[in-house]
């Protein structure tokens, strides 16, 4: 099963008192490169997240978005601080026996004061967090991880249809190869006769020269290599795990063997089939990349 390395998802859980939401996007990227962004009262659960993401979740820069509303009244708790609240009625009550007026302050007065007033974040049970968390991230999950096998399934059947590209070039190269020794050959033979001007050639001398050059030229095993190639890529797409880095090996293979057969080629028609191999080949790489 081929999947995508861009995806998105996003799940939400609520109960009475709080909703959590979490959004999960990706781009490509050669390991698995998680970035959690969470509220600080729930970065006790970072691990587990990153455990839980990572038994589903192989490769790519994957940006996870978490937030936490609190909708109970219970959340928050208002305290006075006692101790400058004195400290303000002292100090203003000192001051107004130096200066001989009256000492108007009310309790109404002393609460807009900077600091008598706190208000604390109660704390949350954090098990119905865990809950929470856990539930709405297994949702983002499961749509992160359909929407990489939709593109990937998209992604495979590019892929599949320039496997059989490929294996239509292959079958041109085989038919071609031999034709090209048999005219060199002729080549050959015509340029003796012209040079010698009569009939006495050494046939063993002219095939010794056949061999030589159909040894150097030759590129069967390449060919064969790449129809095995073609066939142990299609046969990887069916694996159901992560494949993209054994699909990046199989295309550097696959791009070797046409290297090969042009490095070989000394004939304009095999070396123009492998210039349009080469070129389905960076093709196929390209779209390795974005596969998990």
């Amino acid at each position: 099963m081929v999947r995508s390395m861009t995806g998105y998802g996003k799940g939400f859980a609520e109960n009475e008192s709080a909703r959590v939401t979490i959004e999960m996007k990706s781009v490509n990227h050669r390991y698995l490169d998680l970035n959690i962004k969470l509220p600080k009262k729930l970065n006790f659960l970072e691990s587990q997240i990153r455990n839980k993401i990572s038994e589903s979740i192989f490769r790519g820069k994957v940006d996870v978005y978490i937030t936490l509303n609190e909708h109970s009244d219970a959340c928050y708790k208002v305290s006075i601080n006692d101790i400058i609240a004195k400290e303000y009625y002292d100090s203003i009550a000192s001051m107004a026996d130096k200066l001989g007026i009256d000492n108007d302050m009310k309790a109404s007065n002393i609460v807009r004061l900077p600091d008598v007033i706190e208000l604390e974040e109660t704390d949350s049970d954090e098990d119905v967090l865990k809950e929470l968390v856990l539930s709405a991230l297994s949702d983002c999950i499961d749509q992160f991880v359909a929407s990489r096998i939709a593109e990937g399934a998209r992604l495979e059947a590019d892929l599949i249809a320039k496997m059989d590209e490929m294996l239509a070039l292959v079958d041109k190269l085989e038919k071609r190869s031999p034709v090209i020794i048999e005219e060199y050959k002729n080549r050959l033979t015509t340029k003796i006769h012209e040079l010698l001007e009569d009939n006495n050639i050494d046939e063993s001398r002219i095939a010794q020269e056949v061999t030589m050059y159909a040894d150097k030229v030759c590129i069967d095993e390449e060919m064969v290599r790449l129809k095995s190639h073609v066939t142990e890529t299609r046969s990887v797409f069916e694996l159901d795990k992560e494949v993209g880095r054994k699909l990046d090996f199989l295309a550097q293979e696959l791009n070797r063997e046409a290297n090969t057969i042009l490095s070989k080629s000394t004939d304009v028609e095999i070396a123009d089939i492998g210039i349009t191999l080469k070129t389905l080949i960076e093709k196929v790489r390209e779209q390795i990349q974005n596969i998990e």
